[in-house]
């Protein structure tokens, strides 16, 4: 932006009663940081940016600091507000992303956000161009964390919407306000449990939507007397929280997963679908590698805890949904094993590079699945040749080494995200399931 756009951009917000802005960051355990400066000062904001230190990669759950070779208490970031996506909040807050430079103006590396960037750059050079579409899941909680009582919540059920549509209410305002594309809001299988839909966008921009609602909803939910969860596992024993992507993948204006003549996909799409299911595993640490997630991931809980995919396939890793009159932004694939502890910027850039990898080395789509593989016993699914998706914490994490998942994130990234998930393994990993539940219920929550 020019100076005379910031010069409009600072007037703007002032008008429509902002006083403060703030700038996110985001980290390999989920955690969103932020500096802010006085409305006044959002030129600044934008091109001086906002002091951090590179060590706000290794902030865990705990609040501790984990260390890698790649940084330390030497050094400084620029925090530098991202002026095209700042957007205005109840409360006269607005917020937006930042990007993160060094001194000497070059992009930190190990910036989640600036990682899903360089992965969609290299789609484009492929000739793709994705199309991100996130869910989010969240379980209304008491202030301090504690359940709110049972009430008359019944799964999927009016009774949800009729007694908190006053809440529901002022979140869709307040996201329209932000210019947040809500597509759908309903009462989740979970008692308190609410799922919002968020339009398709690029990746960035979809990405950015997932800290900005988030926001939203911690905003309203505080002004209602209440707060929300984004734990994968608010509760041990009940429902679990999801954050599911649906991802459509283009090129020459034709959506590769609408079916070609031969088959539900076009090779290309099927080749990505391949590559997804192909590196899944690897992936896990980024997509369901807390050390809760693990708890979520059990058949029959429709956590697409088997390695697979099918059409309208709830238990599969990767259902697909084909196109039709009911599905108007055409066929995708949702990844399901995404949870809410997962960094919505480094899932992204990981599902994308795992789809870019399988296009590359042309990998054959494996069969469908087209049967319910919730109730199946071990030995049901060894003669299907099916398998499970890792639950346990270690063997996530050792998973990554080596894997795609490991390549898109690069070097200093990746040392990232181990270390902070082997500390909150060592941490909290030997924390029975309730006791783990109650200590992170509200770790992701704004």
């Amino acid at each position: 932006m020019s100076e005379s756009d910031l010069t409009d951009l600072t007037a703007a917000l002032i008008r429509q009663g902002v006083r403060i802005v703030a700038g996110w960051a985001t980290n390999a355990s989920n955690l969103v940081h932020a500096k802010a400066m006085p409305v006044a000062r959002t030129a600044d904001f934008v091109t001086t940016g906002a002091g951090m230190s590179p060590v706000y990669n290794g902030y865990s759950l705990d609040a501790s600091i984990q260390l890698t070779p790649f940084y330390d208490a030497v050094g400084d970031l620029r925090l530098r507000l991202v002026p095209e996506a700042v957007r205005v909040l109840p409360g006269g807050l607005a917020a937006g992303p930042t990007h993160a430079v060094t001194q000497a103006g070059e992009s930190d590396p190990a910036e989640p956000r600036g990682i899903l960037a360089r992965t969609v750059d290299r789609l484009a050079e492929a000739g793709l161009e994705p199309r991100v579409g996130h869910e989010l899941e969240l379980v209304l909680v008491a202030p301090d964390g504690s359940a709110l009582a049972p009430g008359a919540w019944t799964p999927y059920g009016l009774s949800a919407l009729v007694d908190r549509s006053p809440l529901v209410g002022d979140i869709l305002d307040a996201a329209a306000a932000a210019g947040l594309g809500i597509e759908q809001v309903h009462a989740e299988y979970g008692a308190h449990q609410l799922e919002l839909s968020l339009a398709p966008q690029t990746p960035v921009e979809a990405a950015d939507s997932v800290i900005l609602l988030k926001t939203v909803i911690g905003i309203v939910t505080r002004s209602h007397g209440l707060s929300a969860s984004f734990s994968p596992v608010p509760f041990a024993g009940a429902v679990g929280n999801g954050a599911h992507q649906h991802l459509s993948l283009w090129a020459d204006g034709a959506n590769l997963f609408d079916p070609s003549a031969q088959a539900a996909m076009t090779d290309r799409g099927a080749q990505a679908v391949a590559g997804i299911l192909d590196g899944l595993t690897g992936a896990q640490a980024v997509l369901t590698g807390s050390v809760l997630s693990g708890l979520r991931l059990a058949p029959g809980l429709w956590s697409g805890a088997t390695l697979c995919w099918g059409t309208e396939n709830r238990e599969a890793a990767l259902r697909y949904l084909a196109p039709g009159p009911a599905n108007p932004h055409g066929a995708n694939v949702e990844v399901k094993v995404v949870d809410p502890s997962a960094n919505p910027y480094l899932a992204t850039a990981v599902i994308l590079g795992l789809a870019l990898d399988g296009i590359e080395r042309e990998l054959p789509l494996p069969p469908e699945t087209t049967r319910d593989t919730g109730g199946l016993t071990a030995d049901d699914r060894a003669a299907a040749g099916l398998r499970l998706v890792l639950t346990d914490h270690d063997r996530i994490l050792d998973a990554f080494t080596g894997s795609v998942a490991e390549t898109v994130l690069g070097e200093q990234a990746a040392a990232a995200l181990v270390a902070v998930r082997r500390h909150e393994g060592e941490v909290f990993g030997g924390l029975d399931p309730t006791e783990l539940a109650d200590r992170l219920r509200l770790a992701w929550t704004i």
